[in-house]
């Protein structure tokens, strides 16, 4: 009797030693890829494609240009010189004329080569008399004569052990076994509306393509059902937080509209009264908020906060402001202490910086229901920690938690309302997948009255002039930032050094001055202590690590000095020039950086050219893409494996509308139709967005 066939789940499930051209030593070399099955082979993209089809001849080199060649290795010649260092030159004959390869310092090179062999080469040709050279080209190894002819070469991932040629090979022999029994989650008429390839022919084309016109339609279908899959994810949660959790219904009555906005001793900006009324308006409803306020630098999301904070203790619930650091905790507590000095509200601080006996005493208080408002740090995530009528949860600085810590002050019975704050403007295709569970608010005028920070970027032989300037401030008085990369020395990383910083500073240009430090690794009261001290001005100048970066308010505080700027990302860059100009003074920022490279010369020339974090939100995710913002460290959502959100946008904005579209049409996607989608959605983020009862 014939044993039965596999079903499409069973074949795509076998395990990769078993298929052709592999075996048990070779698994374990695709392992260390995350390869593990005939599926995970499928659908194990290329990274990049080689262009065969346009390669140069030796008469149409041009200096400096990047060029790709094919040709055949003639003759391979290392030396060392007196002084040890070893110079590799590889003659390669291509066509009718011969190009040498240079490698420097780098004889581990010399056996790679032998005469005869076919490679292609990618670099930039410099003339040295009569022969072109190129120095440390780009290297690929042609095995079969069939392997290069007039294609697109899908270039993977490896890892050692494992060349190009073995792993096309391998994912070829997968594809064409395996393509035609994929399943194809999208109806004919969808697919047709959408412009979108069957799953087969996508697959098959991505991975061997006929032509560039045929890579980028295989291409649009499956980066477009990747990204649809994600945003009916976060749709379907969207729509359980909605439906399926409860919240108290904490309405902004005229009367307490009016209560609260009294404590302000200030004009609301428009942008504020906006997002007020959005933060109202979603607290009026029983079930939980989950807002995303992002605002530029100085825009006043910290009024917002009290609102929605004051809005919860108003209906006699409590409420809980998280910051990411002690100091901005403590700095938000003064912050409400001035506001609410009139006011009949009880708060408290719950930060790991309390001692045992201030701690035990503050969580009888909040559990008894006798702190109405609760501020502090990672410490209220603490299991100890339990409210008695939560109604509000506040988190500053949202990208410095993250989903799974979010979720942990939910409790029995009625969920609290949620308003997630960044100071760090999120890229719109970042915001529509990190945080696309939730509703977002966007800040982006400072309160009247804000001044520009003028920003320079300087040489090394510009410090005395900037010294001086500094200097003259000082004397004026106003006081200034010294932000220096790393507390102390090290060995892996040149950057300046806190402690030298400070000295040089003290013992130089800043010795008539009073200087004061700070960095992350102080005792909680030594932090306090050094912001305090600086805050009523007996501290002139502040040197300091980016434990500044975030919420720090000095208006007195006009001038900033970044060593090593190259160190930092863009964002961090312009959180800390954040904290200068935030009185009626303008403030001035310098960085001295030397930058290795152009996108780190890009990055400092965008910060100096522009204050709006928007703009440079997006020429940093430009500049870098997403890096881990997809990743488990902070999210929890599994990394795409094909999408490019940096070059995906609008096929982006497309998989949101559909999923927005079928999830209204078919809220669970229940319908048979949409069964195999349901799964897909299932699979890849049910766990981590808790959507294991969707339909």
């Amino acid at each position: 009797m014939p044993a039965p066939e596999k079903t499409a789940a069973e074949a795509l499930a076998t395990p990769v030693q078993f298929i052709k051209g592999v075996g048990p030593q070779r698994a374990e070399l695709l392992e260390k890829l995350g390869l593990r099955t005939a599926r995970d082979l499928v659908f194990f993209f290329p990274r990049d494609y080689q262009d065969l089809t346009e390669l140069r001849a030796v008469a149409q080199l041009e200096e400096g240009m990047v060029v790709r060649m094919r040709g055949a290795v003639v003759e391979v010649d290392q030396r060392t010189s007196q002084n040890g260092n070893t110079v590799l030159g590889v003659l390669v004959r291509c066509g009718n004329g011969h190009v040498r390869l240079l490698w420097f310092n780098q004889p581990y090179m010399r056996q790679r080569f032998t005469v005869g062999q076919e490679i292609l080469l990618t670099g930039r040709p410099k003339l040295n008399g009569m022969m072109w050279e190129i120095a440390h080209p780009a290297l690929q190894w042609i095995e079969t004569e069939e392997e290069w002819k007039g294609k697109l070469l899908p270039v993977y991932p490896l890892t050692e052990g494992l060349s190009q040629g073995q792993i096309r090979k391998i994912v070829e022999g997968v594809v064409n076994a395996y393509t035609e029994i994929l399943d194809e989650v999208f109806p004919d008429e969808y697919r047709s509306a959408h412009d979108l390839a069957g799953i087969g022919q996508a697959v098959s084309q991505v991975h061997f393509p006929l032509d560039r016109a045929s890579l980028q339609h295989a291409r649009r279908r499956l980066v477009y059902q990747e990204l649809l899959v994600l945003q009916l994810a976060l749709a379907l949660k969207r729509q359980q937080q909605r439906e399926r959790r409860q919240a108290p219904a904490l309405e902004a009555t005229a009367k307490i509209d009016l209560r609260i906005r009294r404590l302000f001793p200030f004009e609301l900006t428009a942008g504020q009264r906006q997002v007020i009324a959005d933060v109202a308006a979603d607290m009026a409803r029983p079930h939980p908020m989950n807002r995303l306020l992002q605002g530029e630098v100085g825009s006043g999301k910290t009024v917002v906060a009290v609102y929605a904070l004051l809005l919860s203790v108003a209906h006699r619930h409590q409420a809980a402001l998280m910051a990411p650091t002690e100091i901005l905790a403590r700095q938000h507590a003064d912050t409400l202490a001035g506001l609410l000095a009139a006011s009949q509200v009880r708060w408290g601080l719950l930060t790991g910086g309390l001692t045992p006996g201030e701690r035990k005493e503050t969580l009888r208080r909040v559990a008894a229901g006798e702190l109405d408002l609760v501020i502090g740090t990672q410490a209220i995530l603490q299991n100890d920690v339990e409210f008695a009528r939560l109604g509000l949860v506040v988190i500053d600085e949202q990208h410095k938690f993250g989903v799974r810590q979010r979720a942990r002050l939910r409790q029995a019975g009625l969920d609290p309302h949620y308003l997630v704050m960044t100071a760090t403007p999120i890229p719109r295709t970042v915001a529509m997948t990190v945080f696309g569970d939730l509703d977002v608010s966007t800040l982006r005028d400072g309160p009247p009255g804000r001044q520009p920070v003028n920003t320079y970027l300087a040489k090394a032989d510009q410090r005395d002039q900037w010294w001086e300037f500094f200097a003259k401030k000082l004397r004026e008085g106003r006081q200034g930032y010294v932000i220096v990369p790393l507390v102390e020395e090290s060995v892996e990383v040149e950057a300046a050094n806190l402690q030298q910083a400070f000295e040089s500073l003290a013992n130089g240009p800043l010795e008539a001055f009073r200087l004061g430090l700070l960095h992350g690794r102080m005792a909680p009261a030594e932090k306090e202590a050094a912001m305090a001290s600086f805050r009523d001005g007996r501290t002139q100048v502040l040197v300091a690590t980016t434990v500044v970066e975030v919420g720090v308010d000095v208006p007195n505080a006009t001038l900033m000095t970044i060593e090593a700027g190259e160190r930092f990302g863009l964002a961090q860059l312009h959180q800390m020039r954040g904290r200068v100009g935030r009185g009626a003074q303008a403030g001035f920022c310098c960085v001295f950086a030397e930058p290795a490279g152009d996108d780190s010369r890009r990055r400092l020339e965008a910060f100096v050219g522009t204050t709006d974090g928007f703009k440079l939100a997006e020429i940093d995710f430009e500049i870098r893409g997403p890096g881990d913002l997809l990743g488990t460290r902070q999210h929890g959502l599994p990394p795409l494996r094909i999408a490019d959100l940096a070059k995906d946008g609008a096929l982006l904005e497309e998989a949101r509308r559909g999923a927005q579209e079928l999830v209204a049409l078919d809220p669970g996607l229940t319908r048979p139709e949409h069964a195999r989608l349901q799964r897909m959605v299932l699979n890849r983020y049910g766990r981590v967005l808790e959507l294991g009862d969707v339909g």
